[in-house]
């Protein structure tokens, strides 16, 4: 049998972190099983779905490099497709048409769970006749379809948690379509994935509760049934399911901020699985070699943003400077490949660098007291400034040499802090050797100014 997954976002929505993972334990299955891994939008929720969503999926998924095998489906076009499968149920009288109000549904509910009862369709309109439903439709009377669910338990065998049963007793006919031009997400989702010959169904935990829905829709249409494989939700720090509250949750987001996106497969892919070996910093292609749904685990995963971090800053530090200058949108000439060089290290990400490298373009305003060293005082530092201005030529020799006199920290603090504007900067001879004798004279002499 071939391998099939796929991965079927809501263009309702940017494009979520959990999404993405769900995309990338799809696309590591596929690659290691020689398989195909195929793109499905679900676009009939047509009030919420917008264009601008569906582009953000697609951008993404290309950005994260997980691009569809095939050609990419969408639900809006294939009404009637779903319509055929729907009029088949209805004459196969598996399905039939619910004329039941809203306050009809509500009131039996409240009676069931009233007398302890889980709450479900009574199927009142399971047994109309066909004149009865005639009467109905004549009379223009709102309807849905409901699928007969029979009162039987229903077994599956859930790839990462082992065997799930449900009763269907206690589901009773679910809606499967509002009209025979407007099926609901279970319908079109199973429909789906037989027409596209889905082999296996890799999605996150919360979808668990469509599975028994989904495999009854299934077996009345006579499809075949996929193996499922249900995967933990990502938490924030609290064990909360993760939310805007906590943290950036769309890739847009992450990408904006100046995230590679080697590092963040690499960090998705750890949330929720992990190799043999405890590695942290893994390639796609080394994921793909190791992926394993018996390594994933059940519980949830814990999206730990200083871990992105970490991993983001490796990968950065790993760039030459001429990729990561291209990456920037910066030249590549001297000045640039001497500053980029300085802060490399410290780049968690490419956002960091506007803020790391503007003082060697303006000085940023400070206060006087930053140029003074531990418990030197202010006229300490006046003195130091007053001589390195002095100095008839401006370099590191000349500067150790005054250090003698002063102490290390004592001279070097105040022509850091005077050439940079901050306490955390690269080194002072490093700064000098960018901004060129003639810049730092005059940074010197506004540091001096100040006090």
């Amino acid at each position: 049998m071939e391998v099939r997954v796929r991965i079927a976002p809501s263009p309702t929505g940017f494009f979520h972190v959990g999404t993405a993972r769900t995309a990338l334990f799809n696309y590591l299955f596929a690659r290691q099983n020689k398989g195909k891994f195929l793109v499905r939008i679900e676009d009939t929720d047509i009030e919420r779905s917008e264009k601008k969503y569906e582009e953000d999926i697609l951008s993404e998924l290309k950005w994260l490099g997980l691009e569809a095998d095939e050609e990419i489906l969408k639900q809006s076009d294939r009404t009637e497709i779903y319509k055929k499968y729907l009029h088949n149920l209805v004459e196969k009288n598996l399905a039939y048409k619910c004329f039941c109000t809203k306050e009809d549904l509500d009131t039996v509910r409240q009676s069931q769970m009233v007398a302890g009862m889980a709450p479900k369709y009574n199927g009142k309109c399971a047994a109309l006749t066909k004149e009865e439903i005639k009467v109905k439709e004549v009379a223009s009377e709102a309807y849905v379809f409901r699928l007969r669910v029979p009162e039987q338990k229903i077994t599956f065998s859930d790839l990462i948690r082992g065997e799930v049963t449900f009763d269907g007793a206690l589901i009773g006919d679910i809606v499967i379509a509002k009209s025979d031009e407007n099926v609901l997400y279970n319908f079109a989702v199973v429909v789906d994935d037989y027409e596209m010959k889905i082999s296996h169904v890799i999605r996150g935990e919360d979808h668990i509760s469509n599975t028994p829905k989904q495999i009854f829709i299934g077996e009345a249409l006579g499809f075949s049934r996929p193996q499922y494989a249900h995967l933990p939700l990502i938490l924030d720090s609290k064990r909360a399911k993760l939310s805007k509250r906590f943290a950036a949750v769309s890739v847009a987001d992450y990408r904006e901020q100046g995230y590679l996106p080697e590092p963040f497969l690499n960090f998705l892919g750890l949330l929720g699985w992990h190799p043999k070996e405890d590695r942290e910093i893994l390639s796609a292609l080394e994921m793909i070699a190791e992926f394993n749904l018996e390594r994933v685990q059940k519980g949830g995963a814990i999206f730990n943003v200083e871990k992105l971090d970490w991993l983001n800053q490796q990968y950065i530090k790993n760039l030459s400077n001429e990729k990561l200058l291209e990456l920037l949108g910066k030249e590549i000439n001297e000045k640039n490949l001497k500053i980029i060089d300085l802060v490399k290290e410290r780049l968690v990400k490419l956002s960091d660098y506007e803020l790391l490298i503007g003082f060697f373009f303006a000085v940023p305003d400070y206060e006087r007291e930053l140029l003074v060293w531990k418990d030197g005082g202010l006229e300490k530092a006046r003195e130091v400034l007053e001589k390195l201005l002095a100095l008839q030529k401006l370099d590191k020799e000349s500067v150790m040499a005054l250090c003698e006199t002063f102490g290390n920290g004592p001279v070097l603090w105040p022509l850091r802090v005077a050439l940079s504007g901050s306490k955390a900067s690269p080194g002072p001879f490093e700064i000098l050797e960018v901004l060129g004798e003639g810049e730092a004279r005059n940074r010197l002499q506004i540091a001096y100014n100040k006090i």
